[in-house]
């Protein structure tokens, strides 16, 4: 039951390819409808943000919006979705930068760990870049004909492993499952990386086939139940895990009836304005209390072994993202670089957001 659960959970259902023919954004009566794209569960982390977009969307629109929702790559595959905007298939996507490595060169340059400490303001970071750091738009609106309705990520991602981690020693020789940049901590702090995607790791963990995974949010864990095998969730000091993108085909946007640009614009105000942190707070408590009542034990590393896990990957991450991504792609890396610096030291210190066992210690 639990393996059929988590299947459940993962949502890779089958005869996608039979939807792939709906494109363009209906208009009947000044209606407007769209799909809404999502390579991840409603329930996922980032998902609470995206559902609260697309139904206050609705709402606010009084009827004249109606979005058709396609959850757990019902739609397309994972890895698909990026294409998929381009091409205006799929209008609107959440889009992880870590499976489109070789796409997203430039966005790449906001993926690092152990530089920032709150999920809350990273999404100001990203905004801030975005604004200022021309390539990173093209790239985007140019390159892949998106358009970043909102930035998002996927809060925090502790290290959740089948026996506890005390120390970095624990970590040396395991076998841990990384999603993106998450696989370059893996090693440099001594672990064994397995990339494999996100349906296979309740089966992996269960068989032995991993020790532990890293780059899983923890919202997204415990929805997927990981903790039924694996249930020491460790902060590693390691701060806000992956950003991602809520994005809309450039040319769906611009179909979009004024009126609807204008509350799309509003919401997003929203969203930085505050409305992320209040969403992903509650979602935060109520996946903390449910953790706990299923056996889930919080770690945290102490101040001195965080110290050390920072020195094995900062700045060497960020340096490895300059000299192999940025220069080989003719990407000014050091003054993006120096333009998320600026952006961090504005906003981190403000961020709220609390770590999953931060709120655990609170209980």
């Amino acid at each position: 039951m639990k393996r059929r659960e988590f299947i459940k959970a993962s949502g890779l259902l089958a005869g996608a390819g039979a939807l792939g023919g709906l494109g363009g954004v209906a208009h009947a009566k000044d209606k407007v409808t769209f799909k809404f794209d999502s390579y991840v569960s409603e329930t996922a982390g980032p998902s609470w943000l995206d559902r609260w977009f697309l139904d206050q969307l609705e709402k606010r629109s009084g009827g004249v919006v109606k979005v058709r929702r396609y959850w757990a790559a019902s739609l397309n595959k994972v890895g698909e979705h990026l294409p998929a905007v381009r091409d205006n298939t799929s209008e609107m996507s959440l889009i992880s930068p870590g499976y489109y490595q070789a796409d997203l060169p430039v966005t790449r340059g906001l993926e690092w760990y152990f530089r920032m400490n709150r999920a809350d303001a990273l999404l100001q970071v990203c905004r801030d870049v975005y604004g200022e750091f021309q390539p990173l738009r093209d790239e985007w609106e140019k390159r892949h004909r998106a358009k970043v309705m909102y930035w998002t990520n996927w809060n925090y991602a502790p290290l959740i492993t089948r026996t506890p981690i005390k120390s970095l020693d624990d970590i040396k020789g395991k076998r841990i499952r990384g999603y993106g940049v998450a696989t370059d901590v893996i090693e440099r702090l001594g672990g064994t990386a397995v990339p494999m995607a996100a349906p296979e790791v309740y089966t992996a963990l269960e068989r032995g086939v991993l020790d532990g995974v890293y780059g899983f949010d923890f919202i997204t864990a415990v929805a997927y139940k990981l903790h039924e095998i694996a249930p020491h969730f460790t902060d590693i000091g390691d701060g806000p895990h992956a950003p991602a993108a809520t994005v809309i085909n450039v040319d769906a946007w611009g179909a979009f009836p004024a009126q609807v640009q204008a509350t799309c614009n509003e919401l997003v105000d929203e969203i930085y304005g505050g409305q992320y942190s209040t969403i992903m707070n509650k979602v935060l408590r109520d996946y903390v209390k449910k953790a706990t009542s299923e056996g889930v034990k919080f770690h945290v590393l102490d101040d001195a072994q965080k110290q050390s896990a920072k020195a094995l990957i900062q700045p060497a991450q960020v340096n490895n993202w300059i000299d192999s991504v940025a220069a080989p792609a003719g990407i000014d890396g050091k003054r993006m670089q120096a333009l998320i610096d600026q952006a961090i030291a504005k906003h981190d210190a403000k961020g709220t957001l609390l770590r999953p066992s931060e709120i655990a210690l609170q209980a």
